[in-house]
């Protein structure tokens, strides 16, 4: 498959179907800022688990190290996910990311577990839902994310410095991979897909041409979040684009959110969630890391819930954003001051140019 196809808007994009599931999230984003569940990786190190615990009885004799691989936890250890899940919707999230960051073949060829990722999908996806089941409420629903993180390689930067040619995966073996991803995490009852931590524009376009198709081939149409990442101080994600050239090369994917996710923290993010604010048609999402990292610190990160709640309370009231949460260093303590902090804030308005009674067809 040529790269180039997807660049043009898929077809179904041009009008949205209605959703089939998450449907009363549009709506529910008009009425309040949402948020969004905060760090799995940072909660699972809490409970410092050892080679031994991430083999469990299954994978006792498997031939490489495997400590690190958060995603099989979901197979090995399923209630560290659970009692994760549980605090972070006690916190008062919205939305449960599922522990599928690295599920796909491609990002677990690292461990020599691609034929594990159906299965990662499924019993992640499978965790979350009971979890939002167990808690969600008339006045309260509670929604599961597919998440569909970036994977270890890019299709638009070169590995070899001597080769600016060289690719180490092809887009189309990016969209099989995000394509098998999203159909486990669909059929094991999702209800959005959050396309997150983008660092390469490429990557995410094979992810969204995937889920265009998915949706083709079952006739569901599902909410599709999207977040990137701007890795320094220059306003650019990894691949080299702008935060508004980003926008516009993702937003005929008509998503529901858009927004940033790691690398920065609140305070230095803020000028670029600002920038969307202006320029997005939809809904505008920020979670930020707890600050710069910090070995010191209990989760790794500067940060205390008090700080970064003060940071995103003052995104609200500067009407910046709809939806909040945390990336790497927060915590169950962080999204309960996030959720404390935001709860009377209103969410941002729609650009002028844009009408808010259009809201309901993205």
């Amino acid at each position: 498959m040529n790269p180039s196809a997807a660049i043009d808007a898929p077809k179904s994009a041009a009008k949205r179907r209605p959703y089939t599931r998450g449907d009363v999230l549009p709506a529910l984003l008009q009425q309040r800022i949402l948020i969004l569940d905060g760090a799995m990786g940072t909660m699972i190190q809490r409970y410092k688990l050892d080679e031994a615990a991430y083999r469990g009885e299954r994978f006792a004799d498997y031939p490489r190290d495997i400590k690190g691989n958060n995603e099989l936890l979901s197979i090995t250890q399923p209630h560290v996910i659970r009692e994760i899940h549980d605090q972070y919707l006690a916190a008062g999230a919205d939305i449960l990311e599922t522990n599928t960051f690295g599920a796909t073949t491609v990002a677990q060829a690292d461990y020599g577990m691609e034929s594990l990722a159906v299965e990662m999908n499924t019993q992640s996806a499978k965790l979350a839902r009971e979890a939002c089941d167990k808690y969600s409420t008339p006045d309260k629903p509670r929604f599961v994310a597919g998440a569909i993180g970036p994977t270890p390689k890019t299709a638009s930067i070169s590995p070899d410095v001597n080769d600016p040619a060289a690719r180490n995966v092809t887009f189309d073996e990016l969209r099989q991979a995000y394509y098998e991803q999203a159909k486990a995490l669909m059929d094991a009852g999702c209800d959005l897909f959050l396309v997150e931590t983008i660092f390469d524009t490429l990557n995410a376009k094979a992810a969204l041409f995937a889920l265009d198709q998915l949706f083709e081939d079952t006739g569901e149409l599902l909410p599709i979040m999207i977040s990137g990442t701007v890795t320094d101080a220059s306003g650019r994600i990894l691949s080299g684009q702008t935060v508004e050239a980003f926008w516009n090369s993702l937003r005929h994917a008509r998503p529901l959110t858009f927004g940033l996710n790691c690398a920065l923290g609140a305070a230095l993010m803020r000028p670029y969630i600002a920038e969307l604010s202006k320029l997005c048609d939809t809904y505008v999402s920020c979670y930020p890391n707890a600050g710069l990292p910090n070995p010191m610190s209990d989760t790794g990160f500067d940060e205390t819930p008090d700080v970064t709640s003060s940071l995103l309370k003052e995104f609200a009231q500067a009407g910046l954003v709809n939806l909040a949460g945390g990336c790497c260093g927060t915590t169950p303590e962080h999204i309960a001051e996030i959720a404390k902090a935001l709860a009377d804030v209103k969410p941002r308005k729609w650009p002028s140019h844009y009408r808010e009674d259009e809201a309901e067809t993205v």
